[in-house]
C-alpha cells in the first residue's frame, strides 16, 4: 500500500469511527464467523476492525461500480425501521428498485407471478391519473383507493422493476433473511451492511459495521447506492 492510499484508509476509518461504526454487538451475540472482523473485546463489547469494514466497503463499491456499467439491475432491500425511509428516498431519487416495507415471498423465485401485482399497481395508478375513475360512484372510487394504498405500500417501490434483478444490496442479514435466502436460491450476488451478530460468510460482499446506528446507516446506503446509480448513468 503506497502512502496516498494508506492516508486514505486512515481518513475514512476516522470517519467511520467518528460515527460509532466500531460498536459491534455484545460478545455474547457474537457470531462465531463475524470474529475475523472484530479487533477486541472491551467491556464485553466487540469492537469492529475498521481497516478491514473499509476495504469491504470499497470492495462493495467497485463491485456495484462494475455491475451498473454492465447495465445489471439492483433491488435494494432496506425494512429496518432506521434505514428505510432513507433508503427510499434514496432510491427513488436515482430509480433504483426497492423493498422498504415487507419482503414479499417468492419476490425473486416467483418473480413473474409477484410482478403481476406490480403491474396492477402501474394500472390503477394510470387510470386515476387519467381521470378513469371519474365514471365510477364515491364508494367504488373510495375502494380503488384502497386498493392502490395497498398495492402502493407493498410493491411501489418495485415500479421501475422490469426484471429479475441481478444483485441485491440489503441491510442486515438477520432481518432480511428471507430474501438473502432467495438471492442465494436463485444464484443473485448480495452485497449486505451487517453487525457482528451476523454471519458474513453468507454474502457475497459483507460490509461489518454498526448497523443500529443512522449516521454509519446513511453513509454506507449512500456510498453503496451512489457507486452503483454514478456508474450506471455513465454507462448510458
Amino acid at each position: 500500500m503506497n502512502t496516498a492510499s494508506a492516508s486514505q484508509v486512515e481518513k475514512d476509518v476516522r470517519e467511520l469511527f467518528d460515527i460509532g461504526a466500531h460498536l459491534g454487538h455484545k460478545k455474547n451475540r457474537l457470531h462465531p464467523k463475524a470474529r475475523k472482523y472484530v479487533y477486541q473485546i472491551v467491556n464485553g463489547v466487540s469492537i469492529i476492525d475498521l481497516t478491514k469494514t473499509v476495504g469491504t466497503l470499497q470492495n462493495a463499491k467497485t463491485f456495484l461500480a462494475s455491475q451498473a456499467k454492465e447495465g445489471k439491475v439492483l433491488l435494494v432491500v432496506a425494512t429496518k425501521k432506521i434505514a428505510n425511509q432513507y433508503a427510499g428516498d434514496l432510491c427513488r431519487q436515482y430509480g433504483i428498485p426497492y423493498v422498504t416495507n415487507k419482503w414479499q415471498s417468492g419476490l425473486l423465485t416467483n418473480f413473474e407471478t409477484i410482478i403481476k401485482n406490480v403491474k396492477k399497481l402501474q394500472t390503477l395508478k394510470d387510470q386515476k391519473e387519467n381521470g378513469e375513475w371519474d365514471k365510477f360512484v364515491k364508494h367504488e372510487r373510495n375502494a380503488l383507493d384502497k386498493q392502490l394504498m395497498r398495492l402502493e405500500r407493498f410493491y411501489g417501490g418495485l415500479l421501475t422493476l422490469a426484471k429479475r434483478p441481478d444483485l441485491l444490496f440489503l441491510v442486515d442479514s438477520k432481518k432480511e433473511r428471507n430474501s438473502l435466502i432467495e438471492a442465494k436460491r436463485n444464484g443473485i450476488p448480495v452485497v449486505g451492511l451487517i453487525d457482528t451478530n451476523s454471519d458474513p460468510d453468507q454474502l457475497d460482499f459483507a460490509i461489518m459495521a454498526n448497523d443500529d446506528s443512522p449516521a454509519v446507516l446513511q453513509k454506507v446506503i449512500t456510498d453503496l447506492i451512489e457507486s452503483y446509480a454514478k456508474n450506471r448513468e455513465q454507462a448510458t
